[in-house]
């Protein structure tokens, strides 16, 4: 199966696993809980699911590569307990509890999360004295003598052999204890995983080109050439920073990421050509409405790659416009969730500023908590640390006033500034108690309700500037390609990114409604993606 399938099943697993009866037992026993284990090549997005699958399904999760780990760590170390047996006293071996059976129970601890998944990497690359220990952990869920604690499911994953020299082949005993899932890479999987991550639009578009590329494991005389799902996500991360730095990204530095020469090769001069074409035709001027004359004439002879390059990036231009106006929504819904909360309690405390500072509190656990269970959502920062920074601007009180600066101005006028004065942690002053004066507390939420006032216009100003874009794009593309190929990629790609979508949704746009049902349903739509096929193939 695919990884989309894999993290289906997995989730569908901890429904059924973690599935109680009346009287709150598992309706599945855990000596009938069969660990999974998924095998499929390297860097296909393994440990990627897990982190989504625990994160829909709203459970912890503790991930190890046990191919870091001794087997120590991984068992504990041994010490001298003294026991009486019929009368005698006798010295005996016990082990302290396991490192990572004792994460588990720090995730319990720490983050109240009673039910999860321990997720194994590499579990069949380890070495030769830990080998028994994982056979142990598969059969019996233990490490040494500590159990996996109740509600905690076990995934392990490995690589097949032709991989990875080191491979450990289990036995039947051992897989007869276990559900054993093999995965398989898929780009047009992939591709749904990287268009929520903002892989690079380089990247995308050169894969939608040369999709065998995404994949290839190739053995010969100077050992393996490869190509994985991890190599281009990293290479995404570094090409998007090196671009806002002004460092070139070079055949070498793509030869680093992609180690199949033929495949690196192809794909940076495919990088250069893009950022030519970026160039040349102006896409931030298209997207503005100031089309060159001579950019028509050019794309009217352009052959195909050259025409779905430059779709391609008026789709990457529009994506980081849909994705700044989703930011600016986002943060602009949990303010307002903030300030509305604020504003219920202020009736029942008696210091307005404290109260502030103690629900801003409360918004950094949550965001701590976040990070230390690794639950994560895109690859991108959420906005949760970009909110808790204008918060604690605009913390009411005379500090706060008294600290008003230069950024702190710029950002009521719609300018985003810095921290001003940090949030000080203080007790809960909502109890029983003499309230405040509402005059204290009206000049207190006015005084809080200002940054929020100044965000509401920064996301108006993207939301338009956004729409306009679309507007902008869909000129041009109607008239350099009419209702061709390229038209149902670009509506395609519009329908297929989520934000674009939801964007769309809240701001009509006729022309998308119009070309979404001509060209996305029915013959027509099978007919041009047949064209589209045919041209990769030439």
């Amino acid at each position: 199966m695919n990884i989309r399938q894999a993290k289906e099943e997995i989730k569908h697993t901890v429904r059924a696993y973690l599935a109680k009866d009346a009287a709150g037992e598992y309706k599945i026993p855990s000596i009938r809980q069969r660990p999974l284990l998924l095998m499929g090549p390297p860097g296909i997005g393994k440990t990627q699911i897990m982190e989504q699958a625990a994160a829909e399904c709203g459970i912890g999760l503790v991930a190890y590569t046990i191919t870091h780990h001794t087997r120590q760590s991984a068992v504990g170390l041994p010490f001298i307990r003294e026991e009486e047996f019929d009368g005698t006293t006798h010295s005996v071996t016990e082990y302290t509890m396991s490192e990572i059976i004792a994460s588990v129970w720090r995730c319990i601890r720490d983050e109240g999360m009673r039910e999860g998944i321990l997720f194994i990497d590499e579990i069949n690359c380890v070495s030769e004295t830990l080998a028994p220990t994982m056979l142990q952990f598969l059969q019996c869920k233990t490490f040494g003598n500590q159990a996996v604690p109740p509600g905690w499911l076990i995934v392990a994953a490995g690589n097949p052999p032709e991989y990875n020299r080191t491979v450990r082949e289990f036995d039947m005993v051992t897989l007869d204890r276990v559900r054993y899932i093999h995965v398989e890479a898929e780009y047009s999987v992939w591709e749904e995983y990287a268009r929520a991550q903002h892989i690079h639009g380089a990247i995308l578009s050169y894969l939608k080109l040369r999709p065998r590329n995404f994949y290839r494991v190739e053995a010969d005389v100077d050992g393996m050439r490869f190509v994985t799902a991890r190599g281009w996500e990293d290479l995404s991360c570094l090409m998007e920073l090196y671009e806002e730095e002004g460092i070139p990204v070079t055949e070498e530095i793509v030869q680093e990421f992609l180690q199949h020469p033929g495949v690196a090769e192809d794909a940076a001069a495919y990088f250069d050509l893009y950022r030519k074409y970026r160039d040349d035709y102006g896409i931030p001027e298209i997207l503005s409405g100031r089309v060159k004359p001579q950019v028509y004439a050019r794309i009217y002879a352009a052959a195909f790659d050259e025409r779905l390059a430059v779709t391609s990036l008026l789709l990457s231009g529009l994506n980081r416009q849909f994705e700044t106006a989703a930011k600016e929504r986002g943060l602009t819904d949990a303010w307002y969730a903030f300030l509305k909360e604020y504003r219920e309690r202020l009736n029942d405390t008696e210091d307005p500023c404290a109260l502030y500072r103690t629900l801003v509190a409360v918004q950094e656990e949550a965001l701590a908590a976040k990070k230390r269970r690794r639950i994560r959502g895109l690859r991108k920062e959420d906005g949760g640390s970009g909110l808790l920074l204008l918060l604690r601007q605009w913390t009411p009180g005379p500090v706060a006033d008294a600290g008003r600066s230069e950024e702190a101005e710029g950002l009521a006028a719609g300018r985003t500034g810095t921290a001003s004065a940090p949030a000080a942690r203080s007790e809960d002053t909502t109890g029983p108690g003499s309230p405040a004066d509402p005059e204290e507390c009206r000049k207190c939420f006015l005084h809080a309700k200002q940054g929020f006032d100044a965000q509401q216009e920064r996301l108006s100003f993207a939301e338009e500037e956004t729409a306009r874009a679309v507007e902008y794009a869909f000129d041009f593309m109607e008239q350099a390609f009419g209702e061709g190929q390229e038209m149902v990629v670009f509506v395609t790609e519009l329908t297929l990114n989520s934000e674009a979508a939801l964007f769309l949704s809240e701001h009509a746009c006729e022309r998308y409604a119009d070309y979404s049902s001509r060209l996305l349903v029915g013959t027509r739509r099978a007919e041009l993606l047949a064209e589209i096929e045919r041209a990769e193939e030439e």
